[in-house]
Protein backbone atom coordinates (compact mmCIF):
# COMPACT_ATOMS: atom_id res chain seq x y z
CA UNK A 1 0.00 0.00 0.00
CA UNK A 2 1.30 4.06 -0.81
CA UNK A 3 -0.15 7.13 -0.17
CA UNK A 4 -0.75 9.72 -2.50
CA UNK A 5 2.88 11.02 -2.90
CA UNK A 6 3.43 6.89 -3.45
CA UNK A 7 6.32 6.90 -1.10
CA UNK A 8 6.61 5.17 1.52
CA UNK A 9 5.34 1.56 0.51
CA UNK A 10 4.23 -1.17 3.28
CA UNK A 11 2.57 -4.43 3.05
CA UNK A 12 -0.52 -4.37 5.02
CA UNK A 13 -3.68 -6.55 6.43
CA UNK A 14 -6.49 -4.70 4.14
CA UNK A 15 -9.84 -4.91 5.96
CA UNK A 16 -13.13 -3.69 4.00
CA UNK A 17 -15.26 -1.93 6.79
CA UNK A 18 -18.73 -2.24 5.97
CA UNK A 19 -21.07 -0.46 7.89
CA UNK A 20 -20.91 1.13 11.00
CA UNK A 21 -22.66 -1.88 12.90
CA UNK A 22 -20.18 -4.53 11.74
CA UNK A 23 -17.02 -1.95 12.28
CA UNK A 24 -17.28 -2.47 16.78
CA UNK A 25 -16.44 -6.01 16.33
CA UNK A 26 -13.71 -5.15 13.27
CA UNK A 27 -12.25 -2.86 15.10
CA UNK A 28 -11.70 -5.06 18.36
CA UNK A 29 -10.91 -7.97 16.64
CA UNK A 30 -7.55 -6.65 15.46
CA UNK A 31 -4.03 -4.06 16.57
CA UNK A 32 -1.76 -2.02 14.51
CA UNK A 33 -4.91 -0.85 12.83
CA UNK A 34 -5.69 2.19 11.75
CA UNK A 35 -8.93 3.49 8.95
CA UNK A 36 -8.04 4.77 5.54
CA UNK A 37 -10.66 6.80 3.38
CA UNK A 38 -9.49 7.53 0.13
CA UNK A 39 -6.23 7.61 0.42
CA UNK A 40 -4.81 11.15 -0.30
CA UNK A 41 -3.40 11.39 3.08
CA UNK A 42 0.86 12.20 1.08
CA UNK A 43 3.34 9.60 3.07
CA UNK A 44 2.43 6.52 5.72
CA UNK A 45 -0.38 8.40 7.72
CA UNK A 46 -3.19 5.97 6.46
CA UNK A 47 -0.90 2.78 6.12
CA UNK A 48 -1.72 0.60 9.09
CA UNK A 49 1.34 -0.98 11.43
CA UNK A 50 -0.38 -4.14 10.55
CA UNK A 51 -4.10 -3.86 9.72
CA UNK A 52 -5.70 -0.71 7.23
CA UNK A 53 -9.13 -0.40 7.85
CA UNK A 54 -10.69 0.71 4.49
CA UNK A 55 -13.69 2.96 5.06
CA UNK A 56 -15.18 4.12 1.73
CA UNK A 57 -17.95 2.16 2.61
CA UNK A 58 -19.37 4.55 5.18
CA UNK A 59 -20.31 6.57 2.58
CA UNK A 60 -24.18 7.50 2.98
CA UNK A 61 -25.25 11.19 3.53
CA UNK A 62 -28.04 11.03 6.46
CA UNK A 63 -29.42 14.45 6.82
CA UNK A 64 -29.58 17.94 5.99
CA UNK A 65 -31.34 20.72 7.81
CA UNK A 66 -32.07 23.49 5.64
CA UNK A 67 -33.09 26.05 8.23
CA UNK A 68 -29.54 25.82 9.80
CA UNK A 69 -27.28 24.50 6.69
CA UNK A 70 -26.26 21.60 8.91
CA UNK A 71 -25.14 18.35 7.24
CA UNK A 72 -24.65 14.74 8.86
CA UNK A 73 -22.74 12.34 6.83
CA UNK A 74 -20.71 9.44 7.78
CA UNK A 75 -17.15 9.51 7.70
CA UNK A 76 -16.33 8.11 4.23
CA UNK A 77 -18.05 10.23 2.36
CA UNK A 78 -16.53 11.93 -0.11
CA UNK A 79 -15.86 15.82 -0.64
CA UNK A 80 -16.91 15.20 -4.01
CA UNK A 81 -20.14 13.78 -4.15
CA UNK A 82 -21.25 16.41 -1.03
CA UNK A 83 -20.30 19.47 -3.79
CA UNK A 84 -22.18 17.86 -6.40
CA UNK A 85 -25.49 17.57 -4.29
CA UNK A 86 -25.12 20.95 -2.70
CA UNK A 87 -23.59 23.20 -4.96
CA UNK A 88 -26.64 23.31 -7.34
CA UNK A 89 -28.99 23.80 -4.20
CA UNK A 90 -26.97 27.16 -3.24
CA UNK A 91 -24.74 25.49 -0.77
CA UNK A 92 -20.69 24.96 0.14
CA UNK A 93 -18.51 23.32 2.79
CA UNK A 94 -17.24 25.45 5.07
CA UNK A 95 -13.44 24.85 4.52
CA UNK A 96 -11.80 22.99 1.92
CA UNK A 97 -8.49 21.61 1.08
CA UNK A 98 -6.76 21.36 -2.10
CA UNK A 99 -8.59 18.05 -3.67
CA UNK A 100 -12.29 17.62 -3.17
CA UNK A 101 -11.03 13.47 -3.78
CA UNK A 102 -10.99 13.29 0.26
CA UNK A 103 -13.52 11.84 2.90
CA UNK A 104 -14.70 14.06 5.82
CA UNK A 105 -13.13 11.70 8.33
CA UNK A 106 -10.18 12.46 7.01
CA UNK A 107 -10.92 16.18 6.53
CA UNK A 108 -11.60 16.05 10.67
CA UNK A 109 -8.77 13.50 10.98
CA UNK A 110 -6.25 15.82 9.34
CA UNK A 111 -8.37 18.95 10.47
CA UNK A 112 -7.78 20.14 7.10
CA UNK A 113 -6.98 23.52 5.71
CA UNK A 114 -7.68 25.18 2.92
CA UNK A 115 -7.87 29.10 1.40
CA UNK A 116 -10.12 30.65 4.08
CA UNK A 117 -7.84 29.21 7.19
CA UNK A 118 -6.72 33.12 8.10
CA UNK A 119 -10.89 34.03 8.36
CA UNK A 120 -12.27 30.50 9.42
CA UNK A 121 -9.81 28.59 10.30
CA UNK A 122 -9.97 24.40 9.67
CA UNK A 123 -12.42 22.13 8.93
CA UNK A 124 -12.70 20.81 12.69
CA UNK A 125 -13.46 23.85 13.69
CA UNK A 126 -16.50 23.72 11.92
CA UNK A 127 -17.43 20.25 12.91
CA UNK A 128 -20.26 20.18 15.75
CA UNK A 129 -20.76 16.31 16.37
CA UNK A 130 -18.77 13.55 15.75
CA UNK A 131 -19.26 9.96 16.25
CA UNK A 132 -16.23 7.79 17.32
CA UNK A 133 -15.43 4.10 17.45
CA UNK A 134 -12.96 3.91 20.18
CA UNK A 135 -10.75 0.94 21.05
CA UNK A 136 -12.81 -0.94 23.23
CA UNK A 137 -15.38 -1.10 20.44
CA UNK A 138 -17.78 1.62 21.62
CA UNK A 139 -19.72 4.03 19.69
CA UNK A 140 -19.50 7.61 21.39
CA UNK A 141 -20.73 10.90 20.59
CA UNK A 142 -18.04 13.44 20.55
CA UNK A 143 -18.82 17.58 20.69
CA UNK A 144 -17.40 20.24 22.63
CA UNK A 145 -19.78 19.80 25.49
CA UNK A 146 -19.85 15.57 25.09
CA UNK A 147 -16.62 13.34 25.70
CA UNK A 148 -14.98 17.18 24.79
CA UNK A 149 -11.34 15.89 25.31
CA UNK A 150 -11.94 12.72 22.81
CA UNK A 151 -13.28 15.47 20.56
CA UNK A 152 -10.47 17.91 20.74
CA UNK A 153 -7.86 15.30 20.50
CA UNK A 154 -9.74 13.35 17.35
CA UNK A 155 -9.40 16.71 15.30
CA UNK A 156 -6.47 16.58 13.72
CA UNK A 157 -6.00 13.66 15.84
CA UNK A 158 -4.81 11.28 12.00
CA UNK A 159 -7.29 8.47 12.78
CA UNK A 160 -5.26 7.57 16.32
CA UNK A 161 -8.25 7.86 18.61
CA UNK A 162 -10.70 6.03 16.57
CA UNK A 163 -12.69 5.35 13.42
CA UNK A 164 -14.96 8.44 12.90
CA UNK A 165 -18.00 6.95 12.05
CA UNK A 166 -20.29 10.12 11.60
CA UNK A 167 -19.97 13.70 11.51
CA UNK A 168 -22.14 16.57 11.48
CA UNK A 169 -21.60 20.04 10.06
CA UNK A 170 -22.82 23.75 8.74
CA UNK A 171 -23.05 24.40 4.83
CA UNK A 172 -22.66 28.12 4.36
CA UNK A 173 -25.23 29.32 1.81
CA UNK A 174 -23.51 30.53 -1.54
CA UNK A 175 -25.60 32.66 -4.63
CA UNK A 176 -23.36 30.97 -7.21
CA UNK A 177 -21.45 28.28 -8.51
CA UNK A 178 -18.60 31.19 -9.40
CA UNK A 179 -15.84 32.79 -7.41
CA UNK A 180 -14.71 36.31 -8.05
CA UNK A 181 -11.17 35.94 -8.54
CA UNK A 182 -8.33 38.59 -8.59
CA UNK A 183 -4.65 38.09 -9.41
CA UNK A 184 -1.98 39.94 -8.08
CA UNK A 185 1.45 39.72 -8.13
CA UNK A 186 4.38 39.87 -6.10
CA UNK A 187 7.90 40.47 -7.32
CA UNK A 188 9.45 39.40 -4.76
CA UNK A 189 8.59 37.04 -0.99
CA UNK A 190 8.61 40.41 1.06
CA UNK A 191 5.63 41.80 -1.40
CA UNK A 192 3.89 38.27 -1.55
CA UNK A 193 3.74 38.06 2.64
CA UNK A 194 3.00 41.86 2.22
CA UNK A 195 -0.05 41.07 -0.54
CA UNK A 196 -1.20 37.94 1.66
CA UNK A 197 -1.61 40.59 4.90
CA UNK A 198 -3.30 42.78 2.97
CA UNK A 199 -5.70 40.30 1.90
CA UNK A 200 -6.90 39.19 5.76
CA UNK A 201 -10.42 40.89 4.92
CA UNK A 202 -10.84 38.91 1.31
CA UNK A 203 -12.43 35.22 1.95
CA UNK A 204 -10.11 33.25 0.10
CA UNK A 205 -6.32 33.94 -0.86
CA UNK A 206 -3.66 31.54 -1.64
CA UNK A 207 -0.31 32.27 -2.96
CA UNK A 208 1.73 30.39 -5.95
CA UNK A 209 5.37 31.11 -5.87
CA UNK A 210 8.51 30.42 -8.28
CA UNK A 211 10.33 28.22 -6.60
CA UNK A 212 13.41 28.68 -9.04
CA UNK A 213 13.77 32.76 -9.14
CA UNK A 214 16.85 33.60 -7.39
CA UNK A 215 18.22 37.09 -6.27
CA UNK A 216 16.40 40.69 -6.86
CA UNK A 217 13.04 38.16 -7.71
CA UNK A 218 13.59 35.54 -4.72
CA UNK A 219 10.09 34.24 -4.02
CA UNK A 220 8.25 35.98 -7.22
CA UNK A 221 4.73 34.77 -7.08
CA UNK A 222 0.34 35.36 -8.08
CA UNK A 223 -1.82 35.78 -5.18
CA UNK A 224 -4.96 34.74 -6.05
CA UNK A 225 -7.85 36.17 -3.78
CA UNK A 226 -11.32 34.98 -4.00
CA UNK A 227 -14.77 35.77 -3.03
CA UNK A 228 -18.19 33.62 -3.72
CA UNK A 229 -20.02 35.69 -6.64
CA UNK A 230 -23.50 36.99 -6.26
CA UNK A 231 -26.33 36.39 -8.11
CA UNK A 232 -25.93 39.69 -9.24
CA UNK A 233 -22.32 39.38 -10.60
CA UNK A 234 -22.79 36.07 -12.59
CA UNK A 235 -25.77 37.42 -14.34
CA UNK A 236 -24.61 40.28 -15.13
CA UNK A 237 -21.72 38.54 -16.76
CA UNK A 238 -23.20 34.84 -17.79
CA UNK A 239 -26.57 34.07 -18.56
CA UNK A 240 -28.81 33.27 -16.20
CA UNK A 241 -29.24 29.62 -16.09
CA UNK A 242 -25.41 29.34 -15.53
CA UNK A 243 -25.77 30.50 -11.50
CA UNK A 244 -24.48 26.93 -10.67
CA UNK A 245 -22.51 25.76 -13.68
CA UNK A 246 -22.10 22.21 -14.44
CA UNK A 247 -18.68 20.31 -13.06
CA UNK A 248 -16.87 18.60 -16.36
CA UNK A 249 -14.44 15.33 -15.68
CA UNK A 250 -11.04 15.72 -16.32
CA UNK A 251 -10.27 16.68 -19.35
CA UNK A 252 -6.41 15.30 -18.93
CA UNK A 253 -4.95 12.25 -17.13
CA UNK A 254 -1.24 10.85 -17.37
CA UNK A 255 -1.59 7.01 -18.11
CA UNK A 256 1.71 5.98 -17.43
CA UNK A 257 4.29 7.03 -14.66
CA UNK A 258 6.94 9.85 -16.27
CA UNK A 259 9.93 9.23 -16.89
CA UNK A 260 12.67 10.06 -14.03
CA UNK A 261 14.21 12.96 -16.09
CA UNK A 262 11.39 14.65 -17.09
CA UNK A 263 11.66 16.96 -14.25
CA UNK A 264 14.16 19.01 -13.90
CA UNK A 265 15.94 22.43 -13.39
CA UNK A 266 15.00 23.42 -17.24
CA UNK A 267 11.30 21.80 -17.29
CA UNK A 268 10.11 23.17 -14.18
CA UNK A 269 12.02 26.72 -14.49
CA UNK A 270 10.29 26.79 -18.45
CA UNK A 271 6.87 26.08 -16.76
CA UNK A 272 7.03 28.27 -13.84
CA UNK A 273 7.85 31.39 -16.46
CA UNK A 274 5.20 30.71 -18.68
CA UNK A 275 2.67 29.98 -15.38
CA UNK A 276 3.98 33.53 -14.00
CA UNK A 277 3.63 35.67 -17.41
CA UNK A 278 0.06 34.47 -18.15
CA UNK A 279 -1.41 35.00 -14.39
CA UNK A 280 0.47 38.59 -14.87
CA UNK A 281 -1.40 39.33 -17.86
CA UNK A 282 -4.84 38.88 -16.04
CA UNK A 283 -3.67 40.76 -12.50
CA UNK A 284 -6.35 43.91 -11.94
CA UNK A 285 -8.66 41.88 -13.97
CA UNK A 286 -11.22 40.34 -11.72
CA UNK A 287 -12.50 37.40 -13.21
CA UNK A 288 -15.46 35.12 -12.89
CA UNK A 289 -13.62 31.54 -12.52
CA UNK A 290 -15.71 28.04 -11.77
CA UNK A 291 -15.60 26.95 -8.54
CA UNK A 292 -13.50 24.02 -9.56
CA UNK A 293 -10.05 25.30 -10.60
CA UNK A 294 -10.40 27.91 -7.90
CA UNK A 295 -10.10 25.25 -5.18
CA UNK A 296 -9.27 22.26 -7.04
CA UNK A 297 -6.45 22.93 -9.76
CA UNK A 298 -4.84 19.60 -9.48
CA UNK A 299 -8.39 17.54 -9.87
CA UNK A 300 -8.24 18.75 -13.50
CA UNK A 301 -5.41 16.09 -14.27
CA UNK A 302 -6.19 12.62 -13.50
CA UNK A 303 -3.34 10.68 -11.37
CA UNK A 304 -1.12 13.72 -11.72
CA UNK A 305 0.47 11.93 -9.24
CA UNK A 306 2.20 9.74 -11.93
CA UNK A 307 4.29 13.12 -12.98
CA UNK A 308 6.81 12.33 -10.37
CA UNK A 309 7.39 8.45 -11.97
CA UNK A 310 7.08 5.27 -9.97
CA UNK A 311 9.98 6.38 -7.35
CA UNK A 312 7.22 9.02 -5.90
CA UNK A 313 7.50 12.27 -4.42
CA UNK A 314 7.51 13.73 -1.51
CA UNK A 315 5.24 17.03 0.04
CA UNK A 316 7.32 19.19 2.50
CA UNK A 317 5.15 21.49 3.90
CA UNK A 318 6.01 23.60 6.91
CA UNK A 319 4.32 26.49 9.04
CA UNK A 320 6.55 29.19 11.04
CA UNK A 321 5.27 31.91 12.95
CA UNK A 322 4.63 35.32 11.55
CA UNK A 323 7.75 37.50 12.89
CA UNK A 324 9.89 34.51 11.39
CA UNK A 325 8.45 33.89 8.03
CA UNK A 326 10.21 36.51 5.76
CA UNK A 327 13.95 35.26 6.91
CA UNK A 328 12.90 31.28 7.17
CA UNK A 329 10.63 31.25 3.96
CA UNK A 330 13.15 33.17 2.17
CA UNK A 331 16.05 30.63 3.36
CA UNK A 332 14.01 27.35 2.60
CA UNK A 333 13.46 29.02 -0.88
CA UNK A 334 16.81 29.91 -1.73
CA UNK A 335 18.06 26.10 -0.48
CA UNK A 336 16.15 24.66 -2.88
CA UNK A 337 16.30 27.13 -5.61
CA UNK A 338 20.17 27.02 -5.12
CA UNK A 339 20.00 23.18 -5.47
CA UNK A 340 17.79 22.88 -8.73
CA UNK A 341 15.45 21.02 -7.55
CA UNK A 342 12.63 23.63 -8.34
CA UNK A 343 8.86 22.44 -7.27
CA UNK A 344 6.17 23.96 -9.81
CA UNK A 345 3.82 22.99 -6.96
CA UNK A 346 5.19 25.68 -4.49
CA UNK A 347 2.24 26.75 -2.44
CA UNK A 348 1.87 29.52 0.21
CA UNK A 349 -0.87 30.47 2.35
CA UNK A 350 -1.36 32.95 5.56
CA UNK A 351 -2.71 30.53 8.62
CA UNK A 352 -5.02 31.33 12.10
CA UNK A 353 -5.32 28.80 14.72
CA UNK A 354 -6.34 25.33 14.91
CA UNK A 355 -9.11 23.81 16.67
CA UNK A 356 -7.78 20.24 17.93
CA UNK A 357 -5.35 19.29 20.36
CA UNK A 358 -2.69 17.87 16.99
CA UNK A 359 -3.77 20.40 14.74
CA UNK A 360 -1.04 21.63 12.35
CA UNK A 361 -2.35 25.29 11.90
CA UNK A 362 -1.09 28.13 14.27
CA UNK A 363 -0.85 32.01 13.09
CA UNK A 364 2.03 32.21 10.17
CA UNK A 365 2.58 31.28 6.93
CA UNK A 366 2.75 27.58 5.69
CA UNK A 367 4.67 26.87 2.66
CA UNK A 368 4.32 23.70 0.38
CA UNK A 369 7.18 22.16 -1.89
CA UNK A 370 6.27 18.68 -3.94
CA UNK A 371 10.12 17.39 -4.53
CA UNK A 372 10.95 13.62 -6.15
CA UNK A 373 11.32 11.22 -3.85
CA UNK A 374 15.32 10.66 -4.61
CA UNK A 375 17.87 9.51 -2.18
CA UNK A 376 19.22 12.64 -2.63
CA UNK A 377 17.00 15.24 -2.02
CA UNK A 378 16.48 13.61 2.13
CA UNK A 379 19.27 15.61 3.38
CA UNK A 380 18.46 18.73 2.01
CA UNK A 381 14.85 18.72 3.79
CA UNK A 382 17.06 17.32 7.26
CA UNK A 383 18.27 21.00 7.02
CA UNK A 384 15.00 22.56 6.07
CA UNK A 385 13.37 20.80 9.20
CA UNK A 386 16.41 22.11 11.60
CA UNK A 387 15.59 25.62 10.13
CA UNK A 388 11.69 25.42 10.82
CA UNK A 389 12.30 23.89 14.07
CA UNK A 390 14.71 26.97 15.22
CA UNK A 391 12.20 29.22 13.82
CA UNK A 392 9.60 27.73 15.75
CA UNK A 393 7.72 25.79 13.45
CA UNK A 394 5.92 22.35 12.89
CA UNK A 395 5.41 19.90 9.35
CA UNK A 396 2.21 19.10 8.45
CA UNK A 397 1.46 15.49 9.21
CA UNK A 398 -0.62 14.48 6.37
CA UNK A 399 1.69 15.76 4.43
CA UNK A 400 5.18 14.01 5.70
CA UNK A 401 6.85 10.56 4.78
CA UNK A 402 10.08 11.28 6.56
CA UNK A 403 10.27 13.42 9.46
CA UNK A 404 12.32 12.54 12.11
CA UNK A 405 10.82 11.93 15.48
CA UNK A 406 12.69 14.94 17.25
CA UNK A 407 11.50 17.16 14.37
CA UNK A 408 7.89 16.17 15.32
CA UNK A 409 8.27 16.34 19.00
CA UNK A 410 9.60 19.72 18.84
CA UNK A 411 6.96 20.87 16.85
CA UNK A 412 4.17 19.55 18.26
CA UNK A 413 3.84 20.87 22.20
CA UNK A 414 0.65 18.84 22.88
CA UNK A 415 2.01 15.70 22.09
CA UNK A 416 2.18 14.14 25.99
CA UNK A 417 -0.90 15.32 26.50
CA UNK A 418 -2.40 13.45 23.37
CA UNK A 419 -0.10 10.70 24.38
CA UNK A 420 -2.06 10.67 27.81
CA UNK A 421 -5.55 10.51 26.87
CA UNK A 422 -4.78 7.43 23.92
CA UNK A 423 -3.48 5.10 26.71
CA UNK A 424 -5.92 6.10 28.68
CA UNK A 425 -8.62 4.80 26.23
CA UNK A 426 -6.36 1.97 24.77
CA UNK A 427 -5.61 3.45 21.81
CA UNK A 428 -1.89 3.32 21.66
CA UNK A 429 -2.43 -0.43 21.07
CA UNK A 430 -5.12 -0.86 18.88
CA UNK A 431 -4.50 1.94 16.47
CA UNK A 432 -0.88 2.77 14.84
CA UNK A 433 -0.06 3.88 11.88
CA UNK A 434 3.15 3.50 9.79
CA UNK A 435 3.45 7.14 10.78
CA UNK A 436 2.48 7.10 14.46
CA UNK A 437 5.02 3.96 14.39
CA UNK A 438 7.82 5.74 13.08
CA UNK A 439 7.17 9.09 15.03
CA UNK A 440 6.37 7.66 18.44
CA UNK A 441 3.16 8.42 18.88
Amino acid sequence: MEGWGRYPRYYSEVLEGGGPETLPQMVTSAEGLIARGNGRSYGDASLGEQATLMCRGLSRMKAFDVSTGLLTVEGGALLADILHAFIPRGYFPPVVPGTKFVTVGGMIASDVHGKNHHRDGGFGACVTELKLVTARGETLTCSRSENAALFEATIGGMGLTGVIVEATFALKPIESGWIRQNTIVANTLAEALTALTASDAMTYSVAWIDCLARGATLGRSLIFTGEHATRQEVEAEKAADTLYPSLKPAKLALPIDFPAFALNRMSVSAFNQAYFTAGARKAGKPALVHWNPYFFPLDGIGDWNRLYGSRGFLQHQCVVPDDNALAVLGEIIERFASSGRGSFLAVLKKLGSGSGLMSFPFPGYTLALDLPATPDVFPLLGEIDKMVVEAGGRLYLAKDARQSRRTFEAGYPHLAAFRELRQSIGADIRFNSRLSTRLGI
